[in-house]
């Protein structure tokens, strides 16, 4: 599997599983709970969920996915990076740290290895980091980060102590919606910090972009996996697409070992141009 390196210099896989939309309905959960075991089959080792997802029901199904294939040994717990995200207005300094401990529950865990603040929210800045600071000195978190930050609010982000330590940034990215590169990208490259990019097949329209599948047939692929190695082929984008079923879950894992000769790079970049412009951020 692909990495990306943390500012820390911590290698994070380049390919995960997202669970948006996991948890919203009990007659689905055991499917849920399936696509997560067969996702580690297929060597997935990232998995994406908030407490916003299903409140707390993705997190649950994540959590016990998870404690079903540890105890069955399919893979051990230093090989996983689970990542969660905090409501903002839980991330204050006192609500952080009991968000944190609810999330742990469902997710049957004794740490997260990323939590992330799912979007700016009117908590200061300030006492949101404090408060992902005495989570990871408590052990509770390895690293944190933020999620829909544009970069006016990563500049804002870098000007509080302790801000700088961010990890990541999870934003709306994919091939047809480039609009982070004008600005968002550079001045996150220039830090060091990956993009963590969801929606990363553009909620499904990619997959059934016609336009993408003549370069798809050439190089023996699907649209999708066309569209997510554009992403992974970045060397500091992680991507992490959301599936249930079984040939999504294949196809997606086989995306990570796929090369984009420089004919498909030109060929999507035609198709698909960087932006002239600032653009607002997407968020869902």
């Amino acid at each position: 599997m692909r990495t990306v390196t943390l500012p820390s210099g911590t290698p994070l896989p380049a390919l995960g599983l997202g669970t948006w939309h996991y948890g919203e309905s009990a007659p689905t959960r055991a499917d849920e709970v399936r696509a997560v075991r067969r996702a580690i089959e297929l060597g997935v080792r990232l998995f994406d969920t908030a407490e916003m997802y299903g409140e707390g029901g993705a997190e649950e199904v994540l959590g016990q996915a998870l404690a079903e294939a540890l105890r069955a040994g399919d893979v051990r717990r230093e090989e996983l990076t689970v990542v969660s995200k905090v409501y903002p207005h839980n991330a204050s300094r006192q609500g952080l740290p009991q968000a944190c401990e609810r999330s742990l529950r469902r997710l049957q865990l004794d740490r997260i290895d990323l939590y992330l603040l799912h979007w700016p929210g009117s908590h200061p800045l300030r006492d949101t980091v404090a408060a992902f600071e005495a989570l990871q000195s408590a052990g509770r978190i390895t690293h944190w980060g933020v999620s829909n930050f544009d970069t006016r609010e990563m500049r804002a982000l870098w000007q509080v102590p302790g801000g700088p330590a961010c990890a990541v940034n999870q934003v709306y990215y994919s091939l047809s919606q480039r609009g982070i590169e004008f600005d968002l990208v550079p001045w996150m490259r220039a830090h060091r910090m990956p993009v963590m990019a969801y929606c990363p097949i553009d909620q499904g329209a990619l997959a059934a972009e016609p336009e993408l599948l003549p370069i798809a047939q050439r190089l023996g692929a699907t649209p999708a996996q066309l569209a997510l190695a554009w992403l992974l082929q970045r060397g500091d984008t992680v991507a992490i697409p959301k599936a249930v079923r079984e040939p999504h879950l294949r196809d997606n894992a086989a995306a990570a070992e796929l090369a984009l000769d420089a004919q498909a790079l030109a060929d999507l970049e035609a198709l698909f141009p960087p932006p002239a412009e600032k653009q607002e951020l997407m968020v869902l």
